[in-house]
């Protein structure tokens, strides 16, 4: 099993935790059959689209939540009573310390109603314990970064993202011969990077980070 949350490497500063793989987790509650599956997920509409395809239209509910980072996250109640289901799958989420992750729980009913305050131990439990027995891998923070470079020192340049296993997003050729790449590297090599291509290309060249290009130009 990969290493837990918490443990080493990393403080949350370079990276972030999530899940190996997809996992399934059952358990029962006063009769009544709760099925969680979880993702590791790249974005909402990944999520979305993985509960879509997982949800059972023949069950009583299907709750989910999912969160990507800080700022986006969402949780559905699926017609439980308000914040009952969604809300306490994604504390689960969050207790739990991971990110990009997508949790869906439904619900076969047993015939004993279990009331608010069981609604939330019930989902928010059958997601804690799904999380907290699932695999977890630690995924390393990768910023953008994008480069201008000439035909005749693409192979130079190629060949510093290889090494530096950066992933290509894309090419745009220019009127003047030149070639905007724009890739993902992780953050902890971006310096060795940008020194790797300066010193490849005598110095004719620079590494910048997309964000930092993009806001410069807006504020022109």
């Amino acid at each position: 099993m990969a290493a837990r949350a918490g443990a080493a490497p990393g403080d949350g500063s370079d990276g972030f935790w999530t899940l190996e793989n997809h996992v399934l987790y059952e358990m029962e509650v006063k009769k009544s059959k709760f099925v969680v599956r979880a993702w590791p997920v790249s974005s909402g509409s990944e999520a979305l689209e993985l509960i879509k395809e997982a949800s059972d239209p023949g069950a009583s509910h299907n709750c989910f939540a999912y969160r990507i980072g800080s700022s986006e996250y969402r949780s559905s109640d699926d017609g439980e009573p308000g914040g009952t289901a969604g809300r306490p799958i994604l504390s689960a989420i969050e207790g739990e310390g991971l990110e990009r992750v997508a949790v869906l729980v439904t619900r076969y009913f047993g015939g004993i109603k279990l009331g608010a305050g069981g609604l939330v131990r019930a989902y928010g439990g059958a997601a804690k314990e799904c999380l907290r027995l699932a695999p977890r891998a630690f995924a390393k923070a990768r910023v953008e970064v994008q480069v201008n470079v000439p035909y005749g020192e693409l192979g130079t340049v190629y060949g510093c993202l290889d090494m530096h296993q950066c992933t290509r997003l894309a090419e745009e050729y220019g009127s003047s011969g030149t070639v905007l790449i724009r890739a993902l590297v992780d953050a902890d090599k971006l310096e060795r990077l940008q020194t790797a291509v300066a010193d490849g290309t005598g110095g004719r060249r620079r590494v910048e980070l997309a964000a930092e290009v993009a806001a410069a130009g807006a504020g022109s």
